[in-house]
C-alpha cells in the first residue's frame, strides 16, 4: 500500500519548508498539530496539538529517518494512543521531499511501508489531500484554508 501525492507550489523550497516546521505556519498547515523533535536522524518525532487530551495531545509518532533542511524529511509514522489501541503496531513510512522546478517547489510526499491491514490508511488518504492544499495555499498567500472549523 503506497499514498503518493506531488504539488506544485508558487513559492522557494525555503518558504515551503517553513510552513513544514515554523509552529506558527505549521499549526495551521497541519490542522492544529506542530512537530516536536531534535531533528536529529534517529530521535523521535512528534506531531502534537489539541486533542480529547488536552493542548499536548500526541497525535502521530515515530523515529526521523532523513533529515535535510529546505529537501527533505522523513519518518516513521504510528497514530498517537489517543487514536488507536494497537498504535505501536500501526506503522508507515512518510517521506516529504522539496525540488525546485523553474520558479517553484515540487513538494512529493510518498507515505508507504503500512503494516498489514493497518486502519489509519483510509484515513491518511483523506487528510494527507487536506494538508498538502492547506501547505501549498500557506506558502503561497501567508492564509490557511478554511476547512469550516478552528484550529
Amino acid at each position: 500500500m503506497k499514498l503518493e501525492y506531488k504539488f506544485y507550489i508558487g513559492t522557494g523550497p525555503e518558504e515551503v519548508w517553513d510552513v513544514l516546521v515554523n509552529p506558527e505556519k505549521s499549526f495551521h498547515a497541519f490542522m492544529g498539530g506542530v512537530i516536536r523533535s531534535s531533528m536529529q536522524v534517529g530521535d523521535p518525532i512528534e506531531f502534537v496539538g489539541p486533542g480529547v487530551e488536552g493542548d499536548q495531545t500526541v497525535h502521530i509518532y515515530g523515529r526521523l529517518l532523513a533529515f535535510e533542511e529546505y529537501k527533505l524529511l522523513s519518518y516513521t509514522d504510528h497514530p498517537g494512543p489517543s487514536h488507536h489501541d494497537r498504535h505501536s503496531e500501526l506503522e508507515s513510512t512518510v517521506t516529504l521531499r522539496l525540488d525546485t522546478v523553474g520558479g517553484c517547489t515540487l513538494l512529493h510526499l510518498v507515505n508507504d511501508q503500512w503494516t498489514d491491514n493497518n486502519p489509519q490508511f483510509e484515513k491518511a488518504d483523506q487528510f494527507w489531500w487536506m494538508i498538502l492544499s492547506n501547505i501549498k495555499t500557506i506558502a503561497e498567500t501567508g492564509k490557511p484554508l478554511d476547512f469550516g472549523y478552528e484550529v
